[in-house]
């Protein structure tokens, strides 16, 4: 007999064990049936700015095909939210009314966008503890966002910002982490007026220190947009139309600076979607807890990944720290995971994390960090023990590397307008490497008469190029000699460059050195 497994969210987390379900699907072994509240097929969020800026058509969003999955006997409800789980009888309720039993149930409900709280979005505030409804209704407060006002965290997000940028709108981003700032780069790259406002020194305070932002700042300006740091938001003005309609008109700051525009694009992070596990009795903090098979530490038959899921240990009860990654490799494999063990009832045992690598994908801007950055260069002393740190700074030129090792070891890295140095920096964080002794060496090898070799090759057989799928640079060889050509072929063979993008100027250079085309 199948066992039911019903999965609640098709995004793409939700997709990928969809099809690594479809072997047990074809062969009787499972019953799934997927439950999602948009009715578009599953598309990639992170190329969401891309499209909205023009970069990219509707198509190169989409990351799989739901007829193939209907082919194999999947069963899809899209459109559709659940209201509500009955644990003890195995069903869930959706909001028409239907009840759907279940063997196995799987979150992989996501996150929404946080709405900050100014004056003005009171109402469109999430309370977190509020049921579920309609899927119009899923990220909603008491009403939408005003006119005006987009999270760009969906398809129809975008749409709204797309036509903004083919208007040529004034554009005010509130927020400058790595989407923040990627959007309002490409914006700007378009011709569009964009203004960033963030309350910190510096942007992508999370992922750079403030030197390395600050840096970053200078060539955002130099690119067009305006930035304007320590702003703390307080309010939004509005202007009517002629039928009496408010439309956002500027971003008032608490200390009296008015930032004009047509569009406000909201970037303040997300936040995991967990009240319908927390109606339902499962054990939440900063999203579903799971265990390392993505089992809720209150049900051993219902599962939880991606953005939604926070992985610690039960037996950290009471001092649980942490959260979902936010990142969409790590929701990859999650979901591969417990693909393998619904299927099988086994997996492999879950590998820990390393700590990611951004990359901020922006035409003539090279932004790449990794680990932990926020270390005083001048905490210890060259002969203690402890985390070391060397800085080279060259802001006129909008260069600067910061390097934190412990015991010789890369465990922390910025690096800014150094594209081969970050490249480099980038396969030593990944091997756990230590650092050459005459740490300079690195910032020659982006001197425009380098002719010394890299201290190791970044497109060596081993070395990842797609982190988000764990894909090196000798699987893409392999698939190159199998006759795959082009990038395209190379997204389609073995998955490189479908996740955040930030893979796809390397695969091309791979191919490049290859010798075939891109």
């Amino acid at each position: 007999m199948s066992e039911r497994v019903v999965l609640v969210g098709y995004g793409p987390v939700g997709a990928r064990l969809v099809e690594g379900l479809l072997p047990a699907v074809r062969d009787g072994r499972i019953d799934l049936t997927v439950v999602g509240a948009e009715t578009h097929d599953v598309y990639n969020r992170v190329l969401l700015a891309e499209y909205a800026v023009g970069r990219a058509d509707r198509e190169r969003l989409d990351l799989a095909d739901r007829r193939v999955a209907e082919d194999a006997g999947v069963r899809f409800h899209l459109g559709s939210a659940v209201v509500g789980i009955d644990r003890h009888s195995r069903v869930v309720r959706l909001h028409d009314g239907e009840r759907m039993p279940y063997d196995r149930l799987v979150l992989a409900t996501g996150a929404r966008a946080n709405v900050p709280t100014l004056a003005g979005l009171e109402r469109a505030h999430r309370d977190r503890r509020a049921a579920p409804g309609a899927p119009a209704a899923l990220d909603h407060g008491t009403a939408p966002l005003p006119r005006g006002v987009v999270a760009l965290r969906d398809l129809a997000d975008a749409e709204q910002v797309r036509a903004a940028v083919r208007a040529g709108q004034r554009i005010v981003v509130l927020g400058a982490g790595v989407l923040g700032m990627e959007f309002a780069l490409a914006a700007a790259e378009t011709g569009a007026a964009v203004t960033v406002a963030y309350h910190s020194p510096a942007p992508m305070n999370r992922t750079l220190d403030e030197n390395g932002g600050r840096v970053l700042a200078a060539a955002a300006v130099a690119a067009g947009v305006e930035m304007q740091h320590h702003a703390r938001a307080e309010s939004i003005d509005f202007r009517y139309d002629d039928h009496g309609r408010a439309w956002f008109d500027a971003l008032v700051c608490a200390d009296g600076r008015v930032l004009a525009g047509d569009l406000l694009v909201l970037s303040c992070g997300v936040a995991a979607r967990t009240e319908v596990a927390s109606l339902s009795g499962l054990a939440t903090a900063t999203g579903v807890l799971v265990d390392a098979d993505s089992r809720t530490w209150t049900d051993p038959d219902v599962f939880a990944i991606g953005d939604c899921a926070h992985v610690a240990d039960p037996a950290s009860e009471g001092r649980v720290t942490g959260g979902p990654s936010g990142l969409i490799g790590p929701g990859w494999r999650q979901a591969d995971r417990l693909a393998a063990l619904l299927s099988t009832g086994d997996a492999a045992p879950a590998a820990a994390e390393r700590p990611g690598v951004v990359m901020l994908k922006a035409e003539g801007i090279d932004v790449v960090a990794g680990g932990a950055v926020d270390v005083d260069p001048f905490a210890h002393a060259p002969s203690c023990s402890g985390p070391q740190v060397t800085l080279w700074a060259d802001p006129a030129r909008g260069a600067y590397v910061k390097l934190v090792t412990v015991d010789g070891v890369l465990t922390g890295f910025v690096a800014v307008g150094m594209p081969r140095t970050g490249a480099e920096l980038t396969l030593l964080f990944e091997r756990g490497s230590e650092l050459p002794a005459d740490r300079s060496s690195l910032l020659r090898l982006d001197a425009p008469d380098v002719g010394m070799p890299a201290v190791g090759d970044p497109f060596a057989a081993d070395a990842t190029v797609c982190w988000c799928n764990g894909v090196s640079a000798g699987a893409i060889r392999e698939a190159v000699a199998a006759g795959e050509p082009t990038v395209a072929c190379v997204k389609a063979s073995t998955r490189a460059g479908t996740g955040c993008g930030g893979c796809v100027g390397r695969i091309s250079e791979l191919l490049a050195r290859e010798g075939v085309g891109v």
